[in-house]
Order: C-alpha cells, then structure tokens, then sequence
C-alpha cells in the first residue's frame, strides 16, 4: 500500500500513548473513531436537504402507494410496462408506508439508505488508504454532487429517495467486501442490488468482476460487450425487428422518447455534460499514475474505467447506430457513476502522494482537488493539467521545483481567500426564514463551498491524532452529538408542498363521486400528479412524471402522446422536454414564449371532458355542469370537481 498517512506522531504523542493502558488505548481509539463519524454526520446534515417527495421520488413513492391501493394500476405509468416491473423497492416502501406514513417511511429509508451508502464508501476507503484517509474519502462523497450523465439530472446519494438510494448503497458495500476479500458476501450483496435497481447494480456487477479478472481479461470483456451492442444494434435494424426487448422504436414512439428523455441520447449532450464525465476518468487515470504501486488501486482504477467508458460506447450506440429498444433501455452511460465514485473515494490518497512528491507534485494535488472542489476552477481543464505534469515531473529539471511549489501554495491561498470572502457573504446575506436557524443556515452555506469544510476536517483530524488524553475525543464526540440534535431536524425539514395535502379525509366527497379507477387532471398550471395520487388516491390523467417509462414501452409513449393533444390548447406538452429547453433559450421578443397554461373555459373544458379516458377535472373556475365545490378551509378553498360524464351529457343534450 503507498504511504497515504497524514504525518508522523511527535515524540510526545508516541510517549504518552505508550505510557497508556491498552484499555485506554481502545477507548481513546473508539472515542476518536466516534468523533470523527460525528463530525461527518454533522456535516452531511448541514450540507444536504431532504427534498421530500419531489422529482424521481414522485413515481417511487406512488409506484410503493398503489401496492396498497391497486385501482391506483389502472394509471397509464402503471397500465403498460414501466420501471416498477424492474423492482422490489416497491413492496418494500409499501410495507413502511403502510407502519409509518408516507413522510416518515421516505425519510426514515433514506436515512437509512444514506448512512449504508457512507459507512460502506469508509470500510471501502479504509481498505484502500487506511483509516485516516478514509474520513476525507467519506467527506468528499458527501461534499461532491457526483452528477454522471447530462443535463445535471442524476448524481449518487441523491437527496431523496428512489431504488437507486438502496442500491448504490449495497454496490458501495459490494465493492467494500470484494476489497476486504469478502467475495461471497460481495456478490450476494451486489445481486441484491440487482433486485432493487438493474441499471444502477449492473455496473457495480461488472466491476466486481473487473476486480476478480486480470486487466488483459477486463479489455477484452469491454471490447467483446461494445461488440456485440454493436451487432445487436446493426442485426435488429437490418432484420426491421418491431417487436420484442429487440425492436427498433419506430419514429412516433422515437419522438416520444427523444422529446421526453433527451439524456439518453448522447448527441443531444451539452459540452458541459461531457466535461462533468471526463472528470472522473482523468482522476482514475492521475490515481493510477501516482498509486499505481497498490495493485489494488491499480486494479480499481483501470476497472472502474474499462466499466465507465465501454458504458459509454455502448450508449453511443444505443443513441446513434440504432434506437433499438434493449439498448436504449438498459442507459449504459450510467455505468459512469461507477468511475465517479472510484475517483471521489481516491482523491484524498491522490493529493497527499502528489503533495509530498517533489517538482510538479504540489500543484498536480491542488489542481487534483480543486477540480472537484472548488466551483470556478474548470474542473476537466485542471485533471487534465494535473495528468500532463504529472506525467512530465522529473524531466523539468530541479531548478523550477521551487517554482511549481510557490505556485501551488499561491492557488491555495487564492482559494482561501475566495473562501472567506464568500463566507462574508453568506454571513452578511439576509436571512431565510423558510430555512431553519439563522447559524444552521450560515454554516450550511459555507460548508458548501467546501473549502472552508475540507479545512474544518483537516484541523480536527490533526487534533484528535496529537490529542494525549482521553477528553479530547469524549468532549467532541458529546459536542456533535448534542449538534446532531439541531441539525437532523434542519436537514429533514422538507420543504411543504402545495399539491401534497396531509389531510385527504377533507376531501371525501370528492372521493365518494370519483370512482377508484378513473383518471382526473388536476388544472392548476402545475405539472404535478401528487393531488390525484396521494390525496384523492386516483390515477392521474397525465403529467410529465407519468412520461418517465416512455421508453419501456411503445403504448405508453402513444398514449402520452395522444393525452397531451387533448390538453395542448390548454397547456403545452409536458412531456416534450426538449422543446421546451429549444424555446426556453431562442424566445425573442419576435418570438415570445407561448401563453401556457390558459385558464380553463367551458369550450375548453367540454373538449377535455371529450376524451373517454378522462372521467374528472379539478379546477378553480365554477364554470356550472353540476360541479362540487370544496369548502373546507386551505389551499383547494374554492376549487371544483367536474364529472365529465356529466359534462358530456350536457353537450348531447345541447
């Protein structure tokens, strides 16, 4: 293993532990290793925020909600194939909903999955570059958003709960066993994994694998699976496959897909997209070069690349050759979070080997971190200036050693000095009272700059290593346990949500006339399901979540289609995401963006209530047919359910 400790103990510091009882030794070392955990703890929960039933956790949450009310299959998310076919989160979710209650069970199974997802990430750094750098590992996965693929959508670890919270937490695990040679243990864990999210314990699958085979066998499964997606992809088009894991989307449902997931194409990437997943294999490629004796590290960084980067091409294929339905499916580009992930866990090993190292070394780590953090460095830009000196140290000559070392301390004091004024900032800023405490708040803003946090850790792990007495870590681990207290509660005040009501019961009459199975659009100009599916407890007509699974399934992607025409001279079509993008950055004042949503008339709610597959409609105008007013004190005070049989009868009679 390369010598990753942070420094030598003083004479003083190996005197007095040696003076100790081993007693005391174990209690001052589990003491130290509870403080240090603490502080992680602390720092998550002043830098992250659960967000609650939002984005993704929308469908996760209703696919687990309709296990305990099944009419709710009748949705068209549900009614063809879609992702929950794929998973047993769902059952699982539904069991603690069913104990806890929808808000308690999603923080309580994030929580959980959160702490697994760290805890396995430091037995995995541990087994790699020893305890001390474990904990700066462990910070720096909290730190780094971890975004793979484009358009900033996925990240690890993500603040809200979906399939993939569980599953990265147990290929973290995996990876973690197979390091500590564990490898029944990791492969059973890795195969759980499958069970809950296949696209994003794949990767982890391939990568255990990488890690048991030799790097001639781990270039030759790479090229042989980029291969044969290549021949999947040119015999299903040559063969007009129209059917089947094997058929190629036909352009109406292509369309769909493009316009609602345009993150599964690649051309359709930014260049900034492409930038963010280049830098996970530049750290790989400056970790193999500086701790590259570990044949260990060796074998993690080559394996997690070979992983990343035919996950790559095979997406490439998936979106250029051929759309053919498996490959497009199976979003081979999320491979990539495995690169990710490698190179966040070694990155602090990477700065402190290239710190020590003469010549090009310190400005090779100050780069390697301020890459990843520290926001207006171009991250890409300076791995790759860092990969190119390093590459180069030794052929400068002796003489601008000096230089390289005076320039790297330059960049950290410039990075300080961005620290602290951003830091007077935050503190001078006016305060948010939807945010908690006013010094939860300022320490949550400057912790997220996380210079000032790597900092932080740094002082305390230089503390508790030349602490000679027991106290220090006993009164730190108190301090942030009494802190936990304070900051739980800041990080899991999700914030309310309008369409989400607690009280469903107020809306019984609305319940009563609606039967179970019929779908409703909720008209009140936003996209959003959760009235229909949490609080009245019925499918939902249409919106962009319900659009997720387009790619699963051809009749889906028609029907969504087909729902948002009959909704376009209301609202624009939610789910053509792109075009929305495409008219978000050339509207002029020539070309204005178009006046969505409009509010609902009675022409416009007879040609809703037009279509059969639509049986109600909630909305705040009283525009008569026998409406039913809400009348109870809140949000919906006013609004009116609308039967469109009822709708539809009036027009035959007109």
């Amino acid at each position: 293993m390369p010598d990753t400790t942070l420094s030598s103990m003083s004479p003083a510091t190996s005197a007095a532990i040696a003076r100790t009882s081993p007693r005391m030794r174990r209690s001052q070392a589990l003491l130290t290793g509870t403080a240090i955990a603490g502080a992680l703890a602390v720092l998550w929960t002043l830098t992250h925020h659960y967000g609650g039933i939002t984005q993704d956790a929308h469908i996760y949450a209703f696919q687990a909600f309709a296990r305990i009310r099944p009419a709710l299959h009748a949705d068209i998310y549900l009614s063809n194939t879609s992702q929950d076919r794929f998973t047993i989160f769902s059952p699982i979710f539904a069991l603690f909903i069913r104990w806890l209650g929808l808000k308690l069970a999603g923080e309580l199974l994030l929580g959980v999955c959160l702490t697994g997802f760290l805890v396995a990430g430091w037995f995995a750094a541990r087994a790699l570059l020893g305890r001390e750098l474990a904990m700066f590992s462990v910070a720096m996965l909290i730190l780094t958003a971890g975004v793979y693929g484009s358009y900033g959508i996925f990240t690890y670890a993500q603040d809200y709960l979906t399939a993939r919270s569980p599953a990265e937490a147990l290929v973290v695990a995996s990876l973690a066993l197979a390091l500590s040679r564990r490898h029944g243990l990791a492969a059973a864990a890795a195969l759980i994994a499958m069970l809950l999210h296949p696209l994003m314990a794949f990767p982890g699958l391939l990568l255990l694998l990488a890690l048991w085979t030799s790097p001639r066998w781990n270039a030759i499964g790479a090229i042989g699976g980029v291969s044969a997606a290549a021949l999947i992809s040119i015999g299903a088009i040559a063969a007009h496959v129209s059917s089947g894991p094997f058929a190629v989307l036909d352009p109406a449902w292509l369309d769909v897909v493009r316009e609602r997931s345009q993150f599964l194409f690649l051309p359709l990437w930014h260049a900034h997209d492409w930038d963010l997943n280049a830098r996970p294999f530049l750290t790989v490629g400056l970790a193999f070069l500086a701790l590259g004796e570990d044949p260990r590290i060796r074998k993690l960084c080559t394996g997690t690349a070979w992983v990343g980067g035919s996950g790559l091409a095979v997406a490439a294929i998936a979106s250029t050759l051929g759309p053919v339905a498996i490959l497009l499916q199976g979003q081979a580009w999320r491979w990539d979070w495995v690169t990710t992930l490698a190179g966040v866990i070694l990155l602090p090993a990477v700065f402190l080997r290239c710190w020590r190292a003469a010549s090009v070394g310190p400005v090779c780590a100050v780069l390697a971190v301020l890459a990843w953090a520290f926001v207006p460095v171009d991250g890409t830009l300076a791995l790759a200036a860092a990969l190119l000196l390093w590459t180069l140290r030794g052929r400068l000559g002796r003489t601008l050693d000096r230089y390289f070392r005076w320039s790297a301390i330059a960049i950290v004091l410039l990075a300080l000095v961005w620290g602290i004024g951003n830091s007077w900032t935050y503190l001078a800023a006016k305060f948010d009272w939807n945010r908690g405490s006013l010094l939860l708040q300022h320490l949550s803003d400057i912790l997220g700059l996380k210079i000032p946090a790597l900092l932080l850790l740094l002082g305390l792990a230089l503390w508790l290593r030349h602490a000679r007495t027991i106290a220090v870590p006993a009164v730190l681990t108190a301090v942030f346990a009494g802190t936990l207290v304070l900051t739980i509660p800041f990080a899991f005040g999700s914030p309310a949500i309008p369409s989400l009501t607690p009280r469903p019961d107020a809306f019984s009459n609305w319940r009563r006339a609606i039967p179970p199975s019929a779908n409703v659009f909720v008209d009140d100009g936003s996209d959003s399901p959760l009235f229909a599916w949490f609080t009245l407890r019925r499918p939902n007509y249409l919106s962009i979540d319900q659009s997720a699974g387009v790619v699963f399934s051809r009749r889906t992607a028609l029907e969504i289609a087909r729902r948002a025409e009959v909704l376009r001279p209301l609202m624009f079509p939610d789910y053509r995401v792109l075009d929305k993008r495409h008219a978000a950055r050339h509207h002029t004042a020539a070309h204005p963006k178009r006046p969505w949503p409009k509010p609902l008339t009675v022409p416009l709610l007879e040609r809703l209530c037009g279509d059969p597959a639509l049986g109600f409609v909630v909305a705040h105008p009283d525009l008569g047919f026998g409406a039913i007013p809400h009348t109870a004190k809140g949000a919906w005070k006013g609004w009116n359910l609308y039967d469109c049989a009822r709708v539809r009868a009036t027009m035959r009679g007109a």
